[in-house]
């Protein structure tokens, strides 16, 4: 390629008349006609200049650019005189398009800047103006020299440089291809290798999805049995419902028919009942004028029965017999019958037997403690007991007699209440047994209440013409005192 290049936009502007080669400067003119004079191919047709490569035409620039500042002033072309004043770094940089201009068409300044250039290169140069380059040579270098010195045979020293700077450039341009070419295979087998990697982790991925996936279905399957099973028992519960309201349907009506019938039954009773409760009232007024004339008519055959017989008023009762021959008794003596009190609040049947002329109430002891008070200690519960039994006696006036097992006996007792009898059966012989004795020491005809839970006691006693009673009654009639 020519050496000449286009100018650099960077290159400051030069003054019109000096960039002008023809005319301003008388001294362009004698350099001028000094190089026409000197020049040994003078009037002969020139050679067209080599294309240089980009290395060589850049080390010549850059070799002219070094010697431009020792040439004297009037021996400088006037389009470099500016750039030669520029600093070493910008002189290659900036003037390069001049410097390449000059070169090829001022063999002139040609020449003076190779006498220079063959001086400072010494031995090379010397040998490349023989036409000859040593092998281990810059090709550059070489190429450059011979540019400037043009000695015999140069076009093919700069042919055989530019051939070696292509070659060179060839083979940086393998080495980079090769350079690359390696880096694309190791990032290949690192990608592969990262690869392989994630192609093991995608396979245990795949197992873990699989082995879900069958767990899933595993579990699809027994919840759409569970679900087949479900809708077949809410169908069954269904059909079942649906019966049963039938059912509730059909018995509502029968109930409500029923009820309607009891309501009719009930009114036809609560009817008669009316009736009946008139008529029983009358009945009852006849029957109390004659039970008033019969006790009326008993009282007095009674009175004259005592005063026939002379029979005195008597020291002891029959359950006192019964005491000292079958029973063990506390310290002190029991108190004789008192005066008999009225009673305005007590339960109906156990007040009917008690408000009975001389009436005696025997208690199975423990049998009442142990049904109502049966967390307390067993002194507690006999305290308890007596304690009610004597306000009972001071109520009604009636003969009381309660009855402990002996084996339970605790010595040094308070004093009995006025009118209770409190008794313990010997060793050998239950409670069970002293009540019976003491029912059966009784004269026929007069009223015996025993009060006792244990249904053999109380079918005993009854046999025996007593009134047994549960303990409950007791118990509640103690709890209204």
């Amino acid at each position: 390629m020519p050496l000449t290049e286009p100018s650099d936009d960077h290159l400051p502007q030069e003054d019109p008349v000096a960039l002008d080669g023809a005319a301003g400067d008388p001294d362009d003119n004698v350099v001028n006609d000094t190089s026409g004079a000197s020049d040994p191919t003078a009037g002969v047709s020139a050679e067209p200049e080599p294309t240089l490569p980009e290395p060589v035409r850049q080390r010549i620039v850059t070799l002219t650019a070094a010697v431009l500042p020792t040439l004297p002033t009037e021996e400088v072309p006037v389009p470099l005189r500016r750039v030669a004043k520029f600093a070493p770094n910008r002189r290659a940089r900036l003037g390069a398009p001049a410097i390449a201009a000059q070169l090829t068409a001022d063999p002139l300044f040609r020449q003076r800047v190779t006498a220079r250039v063959l001086a400072d290169a010494g031995d090379l140069g010397a040998a490349v103006v023989e036409g000859t380059a040593p092998a281990a040579a810059d090709p550059v270098e070489v190429a450059a020299l011979a540019y400037l010195a043009r000695p015999r045979g140069w076009r093919e020293l700069i042919d055989a440089s530019g051939a070696a700077v292509r070659a060179e450039a060839d083979s940086a341009v393998v080495a980079e291809l090769v350079r690359e070419a390696e880096q694309r295979a190791t990032r290949a087998e690192h990608d592969r290798a990262v690869a392989r990697v994630e192609a093991e982790k995608l396979r245990d991925e795949l197992a873990r999805v699989r082995e879900e996936l069958g767990q899933l279905r595993e579990e699809s399957r027994q919840v759409a049995r569970t679900l087949r099973e479900t809708q077949a028992r809410e169908r069954k519960a269904t059909e079942l419902l649906a019966t049963e309201r039938g059912r509730a349907a059909r018995a509502s009506a029968d109930v409500d028919a029923e009820l309607r019938r009891a309501r009719a039954r009930l009114a036809e009773a609560e009817s008669a009942a009316g009736v009946a409760r008139a008529s029983a009232k009358e009945a009852r007024s006849v029957d109390d004028a004659r039970l008033w004339l019969l006790l009326e008519t008993i009282g007095q055959a009674a009175v004259g029965l005592r005063r026939e017989l002379a029979l005195d008023p008597v020291d002891k009762l029959p359950a006192d017999f019964v005491a000292d021959a079958f029973a063990e008794q506390p310290g002190t003596a029991p108190a004789g019958p008192s005066a008999r009190a009225r009673d305005t609040d007590d339960p109906a049947r156990l007040d009917q037997l008690l408000a009975l002329p001389r009436a005696h109430l025997v208690v199975d002891g423990y049998n009442v403690t142990k049904r109502g008070f049966g967390e307390m200690s067993l002194e507690q519960q006999r305290k308890r007991l007596i304690t009610g039994l004597g306000g009972i006696a001071a109520q009604t006036g009636d003969e009381v007699t309660v009855v402990f097992d002996g084996a339970e006996r605790m010595h040094g007792l308070p004093p009995a209440p006025r009118g209770v009898r409190v008794l313990f059966s010997r060793k050998g012989e239950t409670a069970d047994e002293l009540i019976r004795r003491l029912v059966r020491a009784e004269p026929a005809g007069r009223p015996v209440v025993v009060i006792s839970s244990d249904r053999e006691v109380a079918d005993g006693v009854r046999r025996h013409g007593a009134y047994p009673l549960g303990a409950d009654s007791l118990l509640r009639r103690l709890a209204r005192s």
